[in-house]
């Protein structure tokens, strides 16, 4: 966690000349770009649908990071030294702060309380955008075929035909999906400011990320139809 440490200060302190203040909330956003940087090679095929593995490692990879920032910004020491973090602010509030916190230093539309409710606003936004795009998806996405069809056409026989209810519930279920973005609301309304900024930052990425993703496919698809 040491080593967190000293990479966001010394993230904070290049940016403390422009920022002032902000500087490492700053620094914290920058440090969760060059992770999601690093993470974008397996996000990509986990998107083309390369192995079911690639799906998982991108989020898989990031707990421990989301851990580490959890931690930096609860921990008072590191290292057996003072925990120089903690001192740090985004505008009025602390970045070890919590909206519980907040609340009781000003109320809700305190100074601290603002930058919550900025923080709050800014993750809903990102979540609606996710829910948006996942819906559509899922009005648009093909029928699928089971894997018992799969099997039968594999052996020379017709794939049966999946049944409209089937049809029905799967589309469905791909609507509730994107809802569960709302759910980052909720964490990031118990952990420290620091961690909810990663949380923000993550979250906005996967949903820019997929949108990007999706509309070289569409691009890739509509080029490959028009030379035929």
């Amino acid at each position: 966690m040491s080593v967190f440490t000293h990479l966001v200060a010394q993230l904070g302190r290049l940016l403390e000349p422009v920022l002032a203040e902000s500087a490492t909330a700053a620094a914290i956003v920058l440090f969760t770009v060059l992770v999601r940087l690093a993470l974008h090679p397996l996000s990509r095929a986990a998107f083309r649908g390369a192995t079911p593995v690639a799906g998982c490692l991108p989020v898989l990879l990031q707990l421990p990071v989301f851990f580490v920032m959890y931690q930096a910004f609860s921990s008072a020491e590191v290292g057996g030294a003072a925990n120089e973090l903690l001192g740090h602010r985004l505008f009025a509030a602390p970045l070890g702060a919590r909206w519980t916190e907040a609340l009781g230093d000003g109320g809700l539309f305190g100074g601290q309380g603002l930058v919550f409710l900025g923080l709050f606003a800014a993750i809903g936004v990102v979540a609606a955008w996710s829910a948006v795009r996942g819906r559509r998806a899922a009005a648009n996405a093909p029928a699928p075929v089971l894997p018992a069809a799969l099997a039968q056409a594999g052996k020379g026989g017709a794939a049966p035909a999946v049944s409209a209810e089937q049809v029905e519930a799967m589309r469905k279920l791909g609507g509730v999906l994107p809802l569960l973005s709302f759910g980052t609301l909720v964490t990031a309304a118990v952990v420290p400011l620091a961690a909810g900024l990663y949380l923000l930052t993550t979250t906005a990425w996967s949903v820019a990320e997929r949108a990007w993703l999706q509309h070289r496919k569409d691009r890739a698809g509509e080029g490959v139809r028009s030379s035929l």
